[in-house]
């Protein structure tokens, strides 16, 4: 295909400042992203389609004040499970997707099998999430929660450094 840039084995300086401004505004237009790092407009949107389709940007999406959109409550829930049966697991990782209150679940080592993020418009709906849906799933032996009293930092972007790959 004509014009197609495969990505490459590392992350150039250049795709750096492409991602980079991408993760502080995916608004831009491909002009206004050009001029920002410096490339000419085709060369542009080859480069950030090539990042596209090596998967390396796997989405585009707008960051809402969670407090202004009506969900003050947010939580740590740390989850351990009974034991690790396949079907417990799946079951679970299946239910999590599927639950709007739920922004982050990540597998971990350590004491809790899983911690997420939770949030909701207040204790009541995190007392409905809980009773309602997450004690009745199979395998659950143990949820501990920690409220979070206040955000100190909250950064969706990831920290690229060009030569990695």
């Amino acid at each position: 295909m004509e014009g197609f840039q495969p990505m490459p084995e590392k992350i150039t300086e250049q795709d750096r400042r492409l991602l980079d401004a991408l993760q502080d505004n995916c608004r831009l237009s491909n002009q206004d992203l050009a001029e920002r790092v410096g490339m000419s407009t085709s060369a542009c949107w080859r480069r950030v389609r090539a990042l596209e389709e090596a998967g390396l940007i796997r989405r585009y999406a707008a960051l809402l004040d969670v407090e202004k959109s009506g969900l003050g409550f947010q939580a740590i829930v740390h989850v351990m499970l009974t034991r690790h049966d396949h079907r417990h697991v799946d079951t679970f990782i299946a239910e999590i997707r599927r639950r709007s209150e739920v922004l982050d679940c990540y597998s971990t080592t350590g004491e809790a099998d899983y911690h997420l993020r939770v949030v909701c418009r207040d204790l009541a709906a995190y007392n409905r999430f809980l009773e309602d849906f997450l004690f009745r799933l199979p395998g659950i032996a143990n949820v501990r929660t920690n409220l979070v009293l206040k955000d100190i930092k909250q950064h969706s972007a990831v920290p690229v450094q060009a030569g990695q790959g």
